[in-house]
């Protein structure tokens, strides 16, 4: 058995047999999901793992290639690939010391035509300069680049330190791209940017200090949401801060709270943001691998116009028979900007019903595993997703709007997971 983080964790012990001179803090930064985030121990983190002379390796990665179909006025169809692949090199510093470094990069801007894909409900960032409406943004061709440094100081105590130009701040549970209960969703959560949309951040700085089952972070990163042109990494003056605190339970669970202020996320919308997030994370390893779940909550205060407005998610993976993976996931947002594109309209809509409405988004899919390559797993999936709204904006997406996908995901793995 492996000890890691302080918690017995057997799920690791064959990957880490592959691993060199390693010590606490190798590990500790080894469990690094996106940022200083991290998933609950016990997952079994699909990756591949080698070492070269005295440095460890690992890389870790995946694809969809997704057809999406959607109902009503505002639906639309298209054709797409979201991916994106991680590689970590890491060495210890003396005997209670590591450094890591990590890169990771994603061909979102080639794969995903037109800076979008259709999704329902969807808000945040903008395209050809103006605001994207039921549809996600593609991710940076560099979507992170930085070094962790970590320290066990005592037996109960350790230091860290996260510097990065591109990177994830202390804000938000596990981004959903490398969240355990996402990683058969092809779809970002309409939840995004009310929760984790921050993971993709530039001139990130983090310092955390972990005692026991604790761990208390704090960041300053620039808060503009990346641009529009993709394959650039931008910069900016640290202008935004954040904190988390961290909770483990035990090797099963996760919990955070964090808040921050972000400094003018939206290029076309005034005002800064204050983001408050709680999220509870839960692994079970089976014989299949692993069934975890994810309860969060976020809230976004604009400065400018003085609003709250609220998430909510619940979000499951649970395998059946080591092949199978049946997927839920349930979310309710508060949204202000489904009209953005539309301004003449958004202003009759407020004069009438207000500025905010509350929708509701509930999807159930289901991935078949198929082994065809020793360290990568490929799965042929589909969801489905219904959504709950306000009669004031049923004219404009109809009564009863839906959407699907099939895709087929393809995951780098070890060839004993």
């Amino acid at each position: 058995m492996v000890r890691l983080c302080g918690l017995v964790c057997t799920l690791c012990a064959p990957l880490l047999a592959q691993m060199v001179d390693m010590n606490e803090s190798s590990m500790r930064l080894m469990n690094v999901a996106s940022g200083t985030s991290v998933n609950p121990a016990s997952w079994p983190m699909p990756m591949l793992m080698t070492h070269f002379g005295n440095w460890n390796a690992t890389l870790m990665g995946q694809t969809f290639i997704v057809e999406t179909q959607q109902s009503g006025p505002r639906g639309a169809d298209k054709l797409y690939s979201p991916n994106w692949i991680m590689a970590t090199l890491s060495h210890r510093v003396g005997e209670n010391g590591a450094f890591q470094l990590d890169a990771m990069l994603s061909l979102d801007p080639a794969t995903i035509t037109g800076r979008r894909y259709p999704l329902l409900f969807q808000t945040g960032e903008t395209a050809y300069g103006l605001p994207l409406v039921d549809a996600q943004h593609p991710h940076n061709f560099v979507m992170a680049l930085g070094v962790h440094y970590a320290r066990q100081v005592s037996e109960n105590l350790s230091i860290e330190g996260y510097v990065a130009p591109v990177g994830d701040p202390a804000l938000g549970p596990v981004a959903y791209p490398h969240r355990a209960s996402a990683m058969e969703l092809p779809e970002a959560a309409i939840s995004h940017h009310w929760m984790d949309s921050t993971h993709v951040a530039d001139e990130v700085i983090t310092a955390g200090l972990a005692y026991k089952k604790w761990k208390l972070e704090a960041s300053g990163f620039y808060g503009a949401e990346p641009g529009e042109n993709r394959w650039i990494i931008e910069t900016g003056p640290i202008n935004s801060w954040s904190s988390r605190l961290w909770f483990f339970p035990s090797k099963n669970w996760a919990a955070q709270f964090s808040g921050g202020r972000i400094a003018h996320p939206e290029q076309l919308e005034p005002g800064d943001q204050v983001r408050t997030t709680a999220s509870l994370a839960y692994t079970k390893p089976l014989a299949g691998g692993a069934w975890s779940s994810t309860i969060a909550w976020g809230r976004n205060h604009s400065t400018a116009t003085k609003r709250d407005l609220n998430s909510y998610l619940i979000e499951s993976v649970l395998p059946m028979q080591r092949k199978n993976f049946i997927t839920g996931r349930i979310e309710v947002v508060d949204k202000d900007e489904l009209f953005a594109d539309q301004p003449t309209l958004e202003q009759q809509l407020n004069r009438v019903y207000g500025s905010t409405f509350r929708v509701g988004a509930y999807t159930i899919g289901y991935t078949r595993d198929i082994a065809l390559f020793r360290n990568a797993a490929m799965g042929i999936g589909a969801n489905f997703s219904a959504y709950s709204l306000p009669g004031a904006i049923k004219p404009d997406y109809g009564d009863h709007p839906v959407g699907g996908n099939v895709f087929l995901r393809i995951r780098l793995k070890s060839a004993n997971q």
